[in-house]
């Protein structure tokens, strides 16, 4: 019985730990998009940056019997690119067009902070885990 609510505890753990890992991917997938914002192609013929999104993906870990959340493939974002009308600009075109990022600081500050909130709501339950854990160890000690 004791072994079972070992593995249980160990299966909460790893579990939380595959969620930290998942949320801090998107964190960085986040980041990167906001430091593009503004971001122009060198030359009026190129692209600028485009927005990627994450994804997530579950899998059994055999070694817990348990799905576990990974980050999957992080995709393209293809919708289109902001126009800007500014015709000193050196990424302009010849109707004196730029194109920017297509990407939405506000959306990706939306997305950080739900990403904030998985990433501790994960670290919460390891730290309960973790608490559970020394109450199980002081209870056996007594």
């Amino acid at each position: 019985m004791a072994n079972e609510g070992g593995s249980d505890f160990a299966r909460s753990m790893s579990i939380a730990t595959s969620g930290l890992r998942a949320q801090a991917g998107r964190m960085r997938v986040i980041s990167e998009n906001i430091a593009n914002v503004d971001s122009t192609a060198p030359t009026s013929a190129g692209d600028p940056y485009r927005r990627k999104v994450p994804t997530f993906s579950s899998a059994l870990d055999r070694t817990i019997d348990a799905k576990v959340v990974t980050l999957g493939k992080v995709r393209a974002d293809q919708s289109a690119f902001r126009i800007k009308h500014e015709p000193s600009n050196p990424a302009a075109d010849a109707a004196g067009n730029v194109k920017y990022p297509n990407v939405n600081p506000l959306v990706e500050m939306t997305d950080m902070r739900e990403a904030q909130r998985s990433y501790e709501a994960n670290l919460n339950i390891i730290s309960a885990t973790r608490r559970m854990i020394q109450r199980t160890l002081d209870i056996l000690k007594a």
